[in-house]
């Protein structure tokens, strides 16, 4: 126990930038490249800035954001709604990263100081089942952008965007076509690996930004840039106000859920945690500002241009009568839907399957592994009203939330922020964090009382108000559930004296 994170050796031929370094004592149970603590953290601020605006720029994003109006909120008040939901993603975003920067680990990795060297197997499982529906989802909805996009510029392809005259299991030929080829794309970026990716995203939001400003120039150009921003058809008033801007505030966190939940995917990339809390500011209330304000003014100003409050970028791209404009629409949606992607839901799985059995499944089979789940659920079928859209974010929220809660839990309040990261390699039955048999009952049982109360307020009709904060409430019983039961049973005394190279404090 002589190298630690704190003191990384330079990259060698041996063991190159980005790969994991595996000790002796290591169990190959437990171990590949992939999972093993990094000997060179080098991702910028400015990287991981990039990660949230790859995250934030996508056509899900904006229907989301879009989606507030129906709610009868003004767009002030929608505009409100994302900064604040954006800044509470923020705090607990700083939170997730820490103990993964300074350990160097993945998220499935660090949750075995949680739930055991064996039950982190249970996280890991769920949030990459998770991330395989969105990966569909997300790859589904660009793919719909094109197929709008390749018939306005080649309408002889109309028939083949019908799924009633060409297409089965409720998507047509064209569909099948675009999908296919975002889903090519998408699996050639990450199977270049790590440093590819932090090259791609570094392009990517920039990019998409570029073109998101044209589009809302154009359109408040168009407008004679007179535009009004009371968006709502019918607007709510009293205390109604205060309770759907609540929902609200708490749908754009649920948005942020997942990859809020295994941030420390990529802050474990981090040269510093200062760097990784500057890209986050940067990223996410900076960055999601700037978004919120593109998104709202755009809205608006299809109202008086085309005469209808149109919030999805599509629709309003297919109403542009300009064929360059078009195309290059075509390509940012393409390359936005590629990057949020990666970052959110392929890179997740990679790692979370990975580490169901290391040594068979490798970080870039475990991706291949969530592309193919992609197709199998059939992606089309799960989002197609904002109702819908609604739906899959409380549900989303609902699983992901006690997984947090929890992890937050045992870093901070039980542990001190301390990580024996040898152990989290270890299946010796005195290693910290074996606990009874590889599993720590604490964190299994305050996960499971969450999650059925979670779940419970989306799918139970008496308990209907509370779908919105469905996140929330799992976040707090998980936390509070797994203190009482860790204190109680003296999970915070296994490593409260336990010093030397391989802790590490944050």
């Amino acid at each position: 126990m002589t190298d630690t994170i704190d003191t990384p050796a330079p990259p060698s031929a041996e063991h190159p930038a980005g790969v994991g370094v595996i000790k002796p004592g290591y169990h190959p149970r437990l171990t590949n490249d992939d999972l093993a603590p990094l000997r060179d953290q080098n991702w910028t601020w400015y990287n991981i800035f990039a990660f949230w605006m790859s995250d934030v720029h996508s056509v899900g994003g904006y229907v989301t954001a879009g989606s507030l109006f129906a709610l009868g909120l003004t767009s002030w008040q929608v505009f409100i709604c994302l900064i604040v939901g954006i800044s509470i993603v923020l705090f607990f975003c700083n939170l997730v990263a820490k103990p993964s920067q300074r350990t160097g680990v993945p998220f499935p990795v660090i949750c075995r100081s949680v739930f055991g060297v064996l039950g982190a197997n249970i996280p890991a499982i769920i949030r990459g089942l998770i991330a395989v529906a969105w990966y569909g989802i997300q790859t589904y909805l660009a793919s719909a952008a094109l197929d709008i996009l390749l018939v306005r510029v080649w309408p002889a392809l109309e028939p083949y965007s019908d799924v009633t005259q060409h297409g089965f299991l409720g998507l047509s030929t064209l569909g099948y076509f675009t999908f296919a080829l975002l889903w090519v794309l998408q699996a050639a970026v990450f199977w270049t690996g790590m440093d590819t990716i932090r090259k791609f995203i570094d392009f990517c939001g920039p990019a998409v930004y570029v073109v998101m400003v044209i589009l809302c120039l154009y359109l408040l150009s168009k407008a004679n840039w007179n535009v009004s921003l009371n968006l709502s058809s019918e607007q709510l008033s009293g205390s109604a106000v205060i309770t759907t801007m609540c929902a609200a505030t708490a749908l754009v966190v649920s948005y942020f859920s997942g990859p809020m939940l295994n941030f420390g995917d990529f802050s474990r990339y981090g040269e510093s945690f200062k760097a990784v809390k500057r890209g986050n500011f940067w990223g996410l209330p900076v960055n999601f500002t700037m978004f919120s304000l593109l998104t709202v003014l755009t809205a608006a100003a299809t109202l008086p241009v085309y005469g209808e409050l149109i919030t999805d970028p599509v629709k309003t791209v297919g109403k542009i009568d300009n064929t360059f404009a078009i195309v290059l629409a075509a390509l940012t949606f393409t390359t936005a839907t590629i990057g949020i992607n990666i970052v959110a839901n392929f890179v997740s799985p990679a790692f979370d399957f990975s580490h169901v059995n290391p040594q068979k499944i490798s970080w870039r089979t475990g991706g291949m592994i969530a592309a193919v789940g992609s197709v199998l659920i059939t992606p089309w079928n799960l989002y197609k009203s904002p109702e819908t859209i609604h739906y899959t974010l409380d549900t989303l929220g609902a699983f992901i939330g006690p997984l947090f809660g929890v992890l937050i839990a045992h870093y901070y309040l039980v542990q001190k922020q301390k990580v024996v990261i040898d152990d989290l390699f270890s299946m010796d039955e005195k290693g910290v964090y074996h606990y009874t048999k590889g599993f720590n009952p604490s964190a299994v049982w305050a996960t499971a009382v969450a999650a059925v109360v979670a779940i419970s307020c989306v799918f139970l009709p008496g308990m209907n108000k509370a779908t919105d904060y469905s996140w929330f409430i799992g976040c707090g019983l998980g936390l509070a559930v797994y203190y009482l039961l860790a204190t109680r049973a003296g999970v915070g005394r296994l490593v409260a004296d336990r010093e030397g190279d391989d802790v590490v404090v944050g």
